[in-house]
């Protein structure tokens, strides 16, 4: 297998944990990073003992052959800078969400097309052991007919999470709570259950009018295109710390329920003829200091790069799946 060799834009705490993660690999080697923010360049080049360069261009005038980028940088910037590298060669990682709407997305899609590259879109929570679970057992049709689907997730991020940055929270930059916060539960369910119809929606924003140009706040109604209903409940306004994070699903043969304040943990099962199995234990949040999110799953999706890449793997999430999710938030916003 061929080592892989990958530069990383944007070095916040994903980004760091890209570097971290491919530095310890032996088949995998960091050749450059990309980081606006001049006074982190020393100690970036002392860490990974590579390039830093301060703007995206930089890496088509890079003397070492780059194999793939990855881009953990603000939300707007994802379809803008992956179009870019995808037409100089490189094959790109994209950080939730793909892009901030279906056109530019589709953009994305068609330039990687056009210069046979790959696009790997992040949904880390595939890889978290109750949600690959509970997608085995829809897919073997254990609970029968799905009746209903409720998602809810209810976090914390108060006006700390959005006072020293210059993109979240705008409208035009951010895109919005389910965009930035919520992307990958919305992949859940597409991933898990397949499209919706027929969506309803109310938005509200409590606590958060001097920080965010949008909703805090939401309720989602909608019919599965395969049958059944659902529900998405969603808050930003949790004080203090995250709540829940937790998907039940009630069909015609059981009811299951996987919660947690992550989505980490298998809280019901009740499946005519069925034993539960033990699963292994999921990885811990990702943590920002006063905030955690979504499963640290970063290493499985460095696995799959480096698999594809070497002809031995398909992506796991494709850049249309990607494009999906975006799709989907797109409608719920617009209902």
């Amino acid at each position: 297998m061929s080592r892989i060799t990958f530069a990383i834009v944007g070095l916040g705490h994903i980004g760091k944990r890209y570097a971290d993660l491919i530095q310890t690999r032996k088949d995998a080697k960091i050749v450059a990073l990309i980081e606006t923010n001049l006074d982190l360049h020393l100690a970036l080049n002392q860490s990974y003992s590579c390039t830093v360069f301060s703007d995206i261009h930089d890496l088509v005038n890079q003397q070492e052959s780059i194999d793939v980028v990855c881009l953990a940088t603000p939300n707007y910037l994802h379809c803008e800078q992956a179009s870019f590298l995808l037409n100089k060669g490189f094959h790109v990682v994209i950080e939730k969400p793909m892009g901030l709407n279906r056109q530019e997305c589709q953009l994305v899609i068609d330039t990687a097309k056009s210069n046979n590259r790959n696009v790997f879109c992040v949904m880390q929570n595939r890889y978290s052991p109750p949600s690959s679970w509970l997608k085995s057992v829809i897919d073997a049709n254990l609970l029968g007919a799905i009746y209903h689907v409720q998602i809810n997730c209810f976090w914390n991020r108060d006006n700390r999470y959005y006072q020293n940055s210059s993109w979240k929270g705008k409208k035009s930059l951010d895109g919005g709570t389910l965009f930035t916060q919520f992307s990958h539960f919305v992949d859940t369910l597409y991933w898990v259950f397949g499209d919706i119809k027929s969506v309803q929606s109310r938005f509200y924003n409590y606590n958060h009018k001097e920080s965010i140009d949008f909703e805090d706040t939401g309720l989602i109604n909608f019919d599965l295109v395969k049958g059944g209903s659902g529900t998405i409940s969603y808050s930003t306004s949790v004080w203090n710390k995250n709540l829940e994070s937790s998907i039940t699903v009630i069909g015609e043969k059981g009811s299951v329920k996987v919660g947690g304040q992550y989505m980490d943990k298998v809280l019901h099962c009740d499946i005519e003829n069925y034993v539960m199995p033990v699963l292994p234990e999921t990885n811990a949040a990702n943590d920002y200091g006063n905030y955690k999110g979504s499963a640290a799953n970063h290493q499985y999706v460095i696995q799959n790069v480096i698999d594809v890449l070497n002809g031995a793997d398909i992506i796991k999430t494709s850049a249309e799946e990607g494009m999906k999710v975006v799709e989907i938030i797109e409608r719920i916003y617009n209902s």
